[in-house]
C-alpha cells in the first residue's frame, strides 16, 4: 500500500508542475484537449497507460 500512495504522490507532483510554472498553457492545453474527439483521446489514453506498463516492467 505504502508504494501506491508513493506513485499517486509522484503522479500528483508530476501534474502539478505544467499549472504551476505556465498556467496560460496549461489552459489552452485543456481546451485543445476538450476539442478532440472521443477516439483521439482514447488512443493517448491507451498509449499512456501501455507507456506506464512498458515503463513499470523495466523499472522491475
Amino acid at each position: 500500500m505504502h508504494d501506491v500512495l508513493v506513485a499517486v504522490a509522484l503522479l500528483l507532483v508530476i501534474e502539478g508542475v505544467l499549472p504551476f510554472l505556465s498556467p496560460e498553457r496549461f489552459r489552452r492545453l485543456l481546451l485543445m484537449m476538450a476539442a478532440e474527439n472521443k477516439h483521439s483521446l482514447r488512443l493517448a489514453g491507451l498509449a499512456s497507460m501501455a507507456s506506464g506498463v512498458v515503463l513499470l516492467y523495466l523499472v522491475n
